[in-house]
């Protein structure tokens, strides 16, 4: 389950750092065609937005499997050991539930009813950049059973 844990965070943070370094080349790009050139790039103003929300799914996803979701850990850490096991599994039903229904289900379903809609300047399905929400779902639900795992196992975040 290691392996799996390793393949998957190499990936999202090589994921997160090109969606990054992409974002930041093409805000680049804008202020040099707005401010130099004279004649703002619309293209590059869109696929920044889009690519920032990307980043944003990415790093949740990274979250996630790093168990590092919001908490208030100040009443669980007053309890006994299993007690605290019993809180972290359920955190990660409630992730696993969320992931499933808000981000794969509905993502699903939004990604769907966006491939008719075209962006304004790209001129690509919308729901082509809405596929990062059920992907999304999907690494979230795995991170959860991964997580699950390792907290019966004792292995802490």
């Amino acid at each position: 389950m290691d392996g799996l844990r390793n393949v998957l965070n190499k990936f999202l943070n090589f994921l997160g750092a090109v969606t990054f370094a992409a974002m930041v080349l093409l805000t680049c790009w804008q202020v040099l065609t707005r401010y130099v050139l004279g004649n703002p790039s619309s293209w590059s103003e869109e696929l920044v937005s889009y690519l920032f929300a990307w980043a944003t799914l990415i790093g949740a996803c990274v979250v996630s499997g790093e168990r590092g979701h919001m908490n208030i850990p100040i009443v669980v850490e007053k309890m006994g050991e299993n007690a605290q096991k019993i809180f972290k599994i359920f955190a990660e039903v409630i992730a696993f539930l969320f992931s499933g229904i808000i981000l794969t289900y509905g993502g699903v379903q939004i990604t769907s009813l966006a491939m008719g809609q075209l962006t304004s300047s790209l001129g690509v399905a919308i729901g082509v950049f809405y596929i990062i929400l059920p992907v999304c779902g999907i690494v979230n639900m795995l991170y959860s059973i991964l997580n699950v795992i390792d907290i019966c196992k004792g292995k802490e975040a």
